[in-house]
């Protein structure tokens, strides 16, 4: 089988893990993590692991986790109300709402939940992505559709958790989600940040602020 990496789409491709339910590769070049793109499911069988989730608008414990990428985006906004997109906003749009709330004008895109096709012709001062960036297949496509989407000088708001190393991976309870395939570490953000002029933040575990550099 020949392998391409489904980020950089390099061909330098190594095993990384196998497990009872899939194999994994690593990517040499931008260090992806992702799962053999034989296991990927069908949409009809993804989108039903989806509709288990119970994001719901109004919980406060889901507006507490959201809250660790909304608090430190909004510090990097500072004052004002600024355009945004939530992609992959899933069932329960709570971050935007928070937003929203916030005094952001908000619009959402998911390809299940919001097939809002009209809310990708446009660009954004920031595009948020929350625990989607994980279910990419075709990461190459996706990552370079978020870059379109922000503005010069626009922020690209993250939230995944991060691959450590092949010790963490094997006991990681995030990869046994059949929905996540396309799994991010530190250096894989780095890497994409040096090749698309991008400046990136992290903070804390899983989140990642980048900024689109003026042209």
């Amino acid at each position: 089988m020949i392998l391409e990496c489904p980020l950089c789409q390099s061909a330098h491709i190594a095993d990384f893990e196998q497990d009872r339910r899939r194999r994994y590769f690593r990517c040499q070049t931008c260090l992806l993590v992702f799962a053999d793109p034989e296991c990927l499911l069908p949409p009809e069988e993804e989108k039903a692991v989806y509709d288990q989730h119970e994001n719901i608008v109004e919980d406060e414990g889901y507006r507490a986790f959201l809250g660790r990428l909304a608090t430190p985006l909004m510090h990097k906004l500072g004052n004002g109300a600024y355009q945004g997109l939530d992609f992959g906003c899933g069932p329960g749009p709570a971050l935007a709402a928070i937003l929203t709330e916030a005094g952001h004008n908000m619009m959402v895109y998911d390809p299940y939940f919001a097939p809002n096709a009209i809310a990708l012709e446009r660009t954004y001062d920031f595009v948020t992505c929350t625990e989607a960036i994980e279910h990419f297949y075709m990461p190459h496509k996706e990552w370079r559709l978020l870059l379109s989407l922000v503005k010069s000088g626009g922020w690209l708001a993250i939230m995944t958790k991060l691959v450590i190393d092949a010790d963490a991976f094997k006991s990681w309870h995030y990869k046994n989600d059949p929905t996540h395939v396309s799994f991010f570490s530190r250096e894989t953000f780095s890497y994409l940040a040096d090749r698309d002029g991008l400046d990136v933040d992290f903070v804390g575990n899983d989140v990642i602020l980048l900024r689109k550099r003026n042209e």
